[in-house]
């Protein structure tokens, strides 16, 4: 974060934010620890303007060099890594000593504010953090333990379940656990700065006069209660977050004929949706997902606050991939859930209009109630999904995509980035989609308020992870493998952490490769609640953006983490082909994978490869994951050799998706000739009926 930069530039900002604020902030409740925790799952509180109004802003560890948007170093990279060309820190308080060691300036602003997410990728060093005119620091520790599981440092936490801690106000590499304070907010970093040290410190700034009572360790006993019952809600949305409307659903059904539009509910108002469901079927559910669109349309507009493919709409595309969060759930059945409250004055419209060629069947349940427009705050839900096609991706020709350009009054509450990554590259070492950051103006900032240090980051995970996971607040419910190659999917809520903006806004993240990609696909949603007279850059979808998105047949190209590797197609060097079948499509290598039935554990395939010259090699497999697979050990030559980690088994069960993952053994010296590589079946879950296992493809890697 550039701007603010001192205690005196946030007071001017504030200055400003009062001005535009309708009610003083005199007449409102104080800021709490306790009141700030509500707000984790308030969902109906996003729908109206904050008041007290605040500014989200963050400060970050991105390169400094990015300082003329648009202009040289506009796309800077060395932002954590160590040994950055401009210290990434606010101010440097100590040059660094003889050991290295020097002291660093994270944030030091004035209050009234709330520090609401903390993220870090890896750090080093100790972080102390001050709150007001306090002379000794509440947190002085290892700057790590600080970014992931800040609550943890203090006594006052026993009581807490460390279990839902670590999935709620935990999630992945973030951290919201807030911190208000009243008059000052200061954080120091002490360490090597040719060290890593990634951050990201969210914080809210709110308008002067809010009244704030600052942290103290003893909030954490006071408002146990109320952290036990946000917990409960957030480890489980979907048996434990209540709507307030006691009405029953409102349900509806319906077939959609090719190119036909359908208004398919109407309701009157004032009222809000707080939970819509929806469920589609036909021959080919991908495809509909997709090629259906849902126009959501409040109070008689012209076009939808909402238009979407409906499998988008809900952060998880393409097809069905299963996760829960706090605003959205899609089910394995295909049920598809949405918390998002959407009210209207007078009136909301539900249209459906199917784009595809095959027929769709559409069934859905609006839950919807009483609610309190108010002419001053309300806003409605908007959603608007946009797609590149054909993109040529680099790591030299960088640029930013726009997720929202926005004008007039509104919050911005949520991202989510569907990519089609056709990279050959086998491996995240070099088919990195993400290493672009994102960058947020707000209200005419000159440099963006919020500058991040890498797409997985904002995500709130770190190095280019292909792995499924899902968190109340973040996920990426879908990456096909291997490495970020194929579809996929991340998301991330805003709902600690909005972003309120008075005039405006303009939401990007930078599409930056690890190589020249061409034919890459991004798709993405910037959602937010706008006031009525907010305009936004959307434009009308047509039928050429909702083409179905297809994998092409590719072979791996040994560049990158991949270099000085040698592939070798396992249907092409397997031994024995009793029991043994080839798969076609474009998710294999070559457009062919092999997948082997096994009857009982101990059953053994063997796959032949030759090495040109002696030395140390790493092998690497690449395999399939599907709801069949099973469980597998490895033999090289007859020799037992554990997997990567020091397991002597990998699981390659996974219920929901099909996605290649590579696995490794460890480095080994091998002779130049032939060598035997042995599949030992090892069983299957319970889950996996007729269990098979598939191998894409193996890689000899001279290290």
């Amino acid at each position: 974060m550039r701007k603010p930069r001192s205690i005196a530039a946030v007071s001017a900002v504030l200055a400003l934010v009062g001005v535009l604020t309708a009610a003083p902030a005199a007449d409102k409740p104080p800021i709490t620890t306790g009141t700030l925790i509500e707000e984790m799952i308030d969902l109906r509180g996003l729908t109206y303007f904050p008041s007290p109004s605040f500014r989200t802003a963050q400060f970050s560890s991105y390169d400094r060099r990015s300082s003329l948007p648009g202009g040289p170093g506009w796309f800077a990279n060395s932002d954590g890594f160590g040994g950055e060309p401009i210290p990434g820190f606010e101010k440097v308080l100590k040059e660094p000593a003889a050991d290295g060691s020097g002291e660093y300036i994270i944030a030091d602003v004035a209050g009234p504010g709330a520090v609401v997410r903390l993220w870090t990728a890896s750090i080093s060093g100790k972080v102390r953090l001050y709150i007001d005119d306090m002379e000794r620091p509440l947190y002085d520790g290892p700057a790590d333990n600080f970014f992931r599981r800040p609550y943890d440092a203090f006594p006052e936490a026993k009581d807490l379940d460390p279990s839902l801690l670590k999935r709620t106000f935990y999630q992945r590499d973030a951290a919201y656990a807030p911190f208000p304070f009243k008059d000052r907010m200061r954080i120091v970093w002490t360490g090597n700065i040719q060290e890593i040290h990634f951050y990201h410190v969210g914080v809210r700034f709110y308008e002067p006069g809010t009244e704030v009572v600052s942290f103290a360790p003893g909030d954490l006993a006071t408002y146990k209660g109320t952290i036990d019952r946000i917990m409960a809600v957030l480890s489980d949305p979907d048996k434990n977050f209540a709507p307030r409307t006691q009405e029953p659903p409102r349900t509806f059904a319906s077939s959609l004929a090719p190119s036909e539009k359908r208004e398919l509910l109407s309701l009157g108002g004032p009222g809000a949706i707080e939970v819509l469901t929806l469920k589609l079927k036909a021959e080919d559910l991908t495809s509909v997902l997709r090629q259906t669109v849902i126009n959501v349309i409040c109070d008689e507009f012209p076009w939808g606050q909402v238009q979407s493919p409906v499998g988008d709409l809900f952060g998880a595309a393409p097809a069905i991939n299963p996760f829960v969060s706090l605003p959205f759930t899609v089910r394995p059945d295909g049920a598809m859930v949405c918390r998002f409250v959407m009210p209207f004055r007078r009136s909301l419209k539900l249209v459906f209009e199917n784009f595809g060629r095959q027929t769709v069947e559409v069934e859905g349940a609006a839950l919807a109630g009483p609610y309190d427009w108010d002419d001053a705050r309300s806003m409605h839900f908007r959603a608007r999904w946009r797609v590149d096609h054909d993109l040529v991706a680099s790591n030299k020709d960088v640029q930013d995509l726009a997720f929202l350009l926005a004008s007039g009054k509104g919050v911005y509450v949520g991202t989510t980035s569907y990519v089609l990554n056709p990279s050959p590259v086998p491996t995240s070492g070099g088919d990195w989609w993400g290493e672009g950051d994102e960058k947020v103006f707000v209200d005419g900032d000159g440099i963006p308020s919020t500058f991040g240090t890498g797409s997985e980051d904002y995500y709130n995970y770190s190095w280019s992870s292909p792995d499924i996971f899902f968190f109340p607040y973040c996920g990426q419910p879908r990456n096909d493998g291997p490495g970020n190659r194929g579809f996929v999917a991340n998301f991330r809520w805003h709902i600690l952490d909005p972003l309120p903006f008075q005039t405006g806004i303009r939401f990007t993240i930078e599409l930056f490769h690890h190589e020249r990609t061409p034919d890459l696909s991004y798709a993405r949603i910037g959602y937010h609640y706008g006031r009525p007279g907010l305009t936004d850059d959307h434009r009308a979808l047509r039928p050429a953006d909702l083409r179905a998105s297809l994998l092409q047949i590719w072979e791996p190209a040994a560049r990158g983490g991949a270099s000085n590797s040698e592939f070798y197609q396992a249907e092409k060097i397997v031994k024995e082909r009793g029991g043994v079948r080839t798969v076609r499509g474009s998710l294999w290598a070559g457009g062919l994978a092999l997948f082997w039935d096994p009857k009982a554990p101990g059953e053994t395939r063997t796959l032949v490869f030759k090495v040109r010259e002696t030395g140390d090699k790493s092998v690497r497999l690449t395999l399939a994951m599907t709801r069949r697979s099973g469980k597998l050990a490895v033999f090289v030559d007859s020799k037992s050799v554990p997997w990567e980690g020091g397991q002597a088994i990998v699981d390659l069960f996974e219920p929901y998706r099909v996605q290649l993952r590579t696995f490794s053994l460890p480095k080994m010296p091998f002779s130049a000739g032939e060598h035997r590589l042995t599949l030992r079946y090892e069983g299957a879950p319970s889950g996996a009926a007729a269990p098979e296992i598939g191998v894409d493809f193996i890689w000899i890697q001279k290290e």
